[in-house]
């Protein structure tokens, strides 16, 4: 089998060594319009779930990426000065998302699979292949070329936001609120790999122009944020991500829904195929999880190209559905941010916990205890040891699964 994946980010990069683990004779190429190791964005962030997926589906490149990240296991909520509020209970894994790019991109060339740079794919018809994956982003060129048959719906959020990072490495996933004369500013902030920091900045329209952020210079808006958000970052200094320099675009969130993902030997994956808000923070990982679903339909025995693609259309657009009805509620709480903050800082860190709706009543009285320290640390050694038992879990199947024929090398 011939398989083009189109996009050289995480989904296109993991579904092709995917498929050369399980297809070791299949020819499969990923193109990507950027040079090698151009990237966008600072730092990515998974859970659990996330991590045992790769190390059942490949324990050696799963093994370098936890090698390679950061444990986070604190959220505070910073309210305008006040004292933090503690979010409980969650911890997670982080990396520059270069860092994770090339991880991926070496355990694909070791693997086999051909990679090319420097090219745009505008038309797939020119593509020798049985297979193309367009994993080439929100603004897919793919896409584009048959709109008709995927029918894309494009949502577009009304607050702006701008991907930034920071020199400053933040000991927590931080939820940052800062009150202005033109109205509330607040960041999104967790710890990568390489000294740095993802930091997220989100406000109303009318706070944008009123602080003069549609006027500015990029460097100037750098310096107004870093201004605003001094306490947080400790003197820090804001970075432009990498390949945005120069410009610093504040942008719209879109959310990206398609009615179909597949068209003849054409399937849509990761962010072509759908958009969550990032005030979920779950992008790479449903990114990935799609790569996943689609080499376990593709190289199923015995099932025929055109049903395993309709398969993994179904299957994952059924997933996806519920996780974008969460991920658009948690965007309307951001966009009601200023009516929010008038309630008592414990209180209003509790809305945004359950901003999804997705939390159960007797989870208040938690997180009211999880704001007295010696239950908070009780409640820490609780994660730690259940985060223990998940490693060694892991571990123990990884070593199982090295195995079995396409999970190892």
């Amino acid at each position: 089998m011939k398989i083009t994946c189109v996009g050289g980010g995480p989904t296109g990069l993991y579904f092709a060594l995917l498929s050369k683990l399980r297809s070791p004779r299949s020819e499969i190429t990923v193109i990507e319009r950027n040079a090698p190791g151009a990237t966008h964005g600072w730092g990515v962030t998974w859970g659990d779930e996330l991590l045992d997926d790769l190390y059942t589906c490949d324990p050696v490149s799963a093994r370098r990426l936890r090698g390679a990240s950061l444990l986070w296991g604190k959220q505070v909520v910073r309210i305008d000065g006040r004292p933090p509020v503690h979010l409980g209970g969650k911890y997670g894994y982080s990396m520059s998302r270069s860092r994770m790019q090339q991880i991926l991109t070496d355990r694909a060339s070791e693997l086999g699979v051909r990679l090319e740079y420097g090219q745009a794919v505008n038309d797939d018809s020119a593509l020798d292949a049985d297979l193309v994956v367009a994993a080439d982003g929100v603004g897919s060129r793919i896409r584009a070329q048959h709109v008709e048959h995927f029918r894309p719906t494009i949502t577009t959020g009304r607050n702006r936001y701008i991907w930034l990072g920071t020199s400053a490495v933040l000991g927590a996933f931080t939820f940052a609120f800062e009150r202005t004369a033109a109205g509330w500013l607040w960041a999104y902030g967790y710890p990568s790999s390489g000294g740095t920091s993802t930091f997220v900045v989100e406000c109303a329209p009318s706070t944008w122009t009123g602080l003069g952020l549609d006027r500015t210079t990029p460097d100037e808006g750098l310096r107004l944020l870093e201004s605003v958000f001094a306490k947080v970052l400790n003197g820090h200094c804001l970075l432009e991500p990498p390949m945005a320099a120069g410009r610093s675009p504040w942008l719209h969130f879109r959310e990206i829904r398609n009615a179909s993902w597949r068209h003849g030997r054409v399937v849509l994956a990761g962010d072509s195929a759908h958009t969550t808000h990032f005030g979920i923070g779950s992008g790479t990982v449903l990114a990935v999880q799609d790569a996943i679903a689609l080499a376990d339909a593709v190289h199923a025995p015995g099932l025929p190209l055109s049903e395993a693609l309709d398969i993994y259309d179904r299957r994952r657009r059924a997933v996806m559905g519920p996780i974008q009805d969460m991920a658009m509620r948690s965007m309307s709480w951001f966009e009601d941010v200023d009516a929010r903050m008038d309630g008592h800082p414990v209180r209003v860190a509790y809305s945004l916990f359950d901003r999804r709706g997705d939390q159960a009543p007797w989870r208040y009285q938690l997180h009211l205890a999880t704001q007295i320290e010696p239950l908070r640390q009780v409640r820490n050694g609780l994660t730690s040891a259940r985060r223990s038992v998940k490693s060694v879990q892991r571990s123990r199947r990884a070593r199982t699964d090295a195995g079995y024929p396409g999970r190892s090398s």
